[in-house]
């Protein structure tokens, strides 16, 4: 097990329980639309989570793993964090996240490590 899979699996742990603290702990002291915000953040680094696992199942490309990594921090990050304060600011942090996980994606997509490559 690759030290990406670690990191996946902890990123997973963490989502369950944020997820659990969603969908019990905030449900009554939220907007409906920051309790969505939180929720997407949540789906979001679930995904990306996965992502690192398989990454580091298949030993596929560093650059990749730290992308996903960024993008979880900076995307699903600000939308916790909006969605616990209700400063909209933070919603301008949220797009960089995203363009992280484009960039893992297209940086595991490009390049020759991982998926059986040798």
């Amino acid at each position: 097990m690759g030290d990406w899979t670690r990191v996946g699996a902890a990123l997973m742990f963490l989502d369950v329980a944020l997820g659990a603290f969603g969908a019990h702990g905030l449900k009554r002291r939220v907007t409906p639309e920051m309790l969505a915000a939180f929720e997407t953040g949540v789906r979001y680094q679930a995904y990306h989570a996965l992502g690192l696992i398989l990454l580091g199942a298949l030993r596929g490309p560093d650059g990749a793993a730290w992308c996903f990594v960024g993008g979880i921090v900076l995307f699903s990050g600000s939308l916790y964090a909006l969605a616990l304060t209700g400063e909209s600011r933070l919603g301008a942090i949220t797009p960089l996240g995203g363009l992280l996980f484009l960039a893992g994606w297209a940086f595991w997509a490009l390049s020759r490590r991982g998926a059986g490559a040798t």
